[in-house]
């Protein structure tokens, strides 16, 4: 056979395999958010919106007692930065936000709330809702409903991750190392994701209690913060730990770490460094990339 030809097949080959992704032993900061206003409750979580070039920021709190004087709705923020890290503006939708997410299947940035499994808590607010934009990114103060509250997703702190591919949610459970998947057509989940925590190196109380991200890279896609040793743990869809990400080891994480201040977008970890800024920063960091 001709070298051309060797060549030629050698080249077809390798764009016929399947894109494979890198763990990066240490995580690369790809954005640093200083918060430039106080949370209005409690920094939950990040979403993205390529297209509009916006990072959104969402508080989450309880509702007050509703009261003659008070209604029942949660004054959690969503908070809006440009792709520098610039601060745009901020809304209060009435959610006591545990997830947001853009999706692009709907073109909506969308909210999971606290108790999403129940319908106690703060009902009528609970459950999925889609946030309603303007035409330059900035939030409104109105929604529309996705789904009421669903027990598929079990606990009621669990602060879900999207897959558009499949149109699932993945629910990770408090106290342990069990990963709900759910699909909004059911009430029940439609299968149970077990991590190998053993192979990690971890127990369920060093990791982030109720977040799991997805990541959407084939065979690496469930990251998971490791709070007291300060990595992203990185699992496939069957559960099977593949590898860690270091963070940086001057990062000073607290207890607030296992509970919020977490989030997956634009491709990256998004981590809540309490201590830097007035009110706190975000960092975004880049741990699995696609080769």
């Amino acid at each position: 056979m001709r070298l051309s030809n060797v060549l030629f097949s050698v080249i077809l080959l390798t764009a016929l395999q399947p894109a494979h992704a890198e763990i990066l032993a240490e995580a690369q900061v790809g954005i640093k958010i200083p918060l430039v206003k106080k949370p209005s409750t409690r920094p939950m979580t990040v979403a993205h919106i390529p297209g509009l070039k916006r990072y959104y920021i969402a508080d989450g709190g309880l509702a007050p007692m509703a009261s003659e004087y008070e209604s029942a709705t949660s004054k959690s923020q969503i908070h809006v930065y440009d792709d520098e890290g610039n601060y745009v503006s901020s809304a209060n939708p009435g959610y006591d936000n545990r997830s947001i997410y853009y999706n692009p299947n709907s073109d909506k940035l969308e909210t999971i709330t606290y108790n999403v499994s129940s319908d106690a808590g703060q009902s009528p607010n609970t459950g999925i809702y889609a946030l309603d934009l303007n035409e330059t990114g900035d939030l409104k103060d109105t929604s529309n409903e996705v789904i009421q509250f669903n027990p598929a997703f079990g606990d009621a702190a669990t602060m879900p991750s999207y897959n558009p591919d499949t149109n699932q949610y993945y629910a990770k459970q408090e106290r342990g190392n069990k990963v709900w998947v759910v699909d909004l057509k059911s009430r029940e989940k439609i299968s149970e994701i077990a991590l190998d925590f053993t192979k990690a190196g971890v127990k369920h109380d060093d990791i982030s209690a109720h977040f799991i991200a997805y990541s959407g890279i084939k065979g690496e896609e469930l990251v998971l913060i490791d709070v007291d040793h300060k990595a992203a743990l990185i699992f496939d869809l069957t559960g099977k730990y593949v590898g860690k990400s270091e963070l940086p080891k001057d990062l000073k994480l607290r207890s607030q770490n296992h509970f919020n201040g977490t989030g997956y977008a634009n491709d990256m970890l998004f981590v809540y460094h309490e201590p830097e800024g007035e009110f706190g920063t975000y960092y975004g960091f880049k741990v699995v990339k696609a080769n």
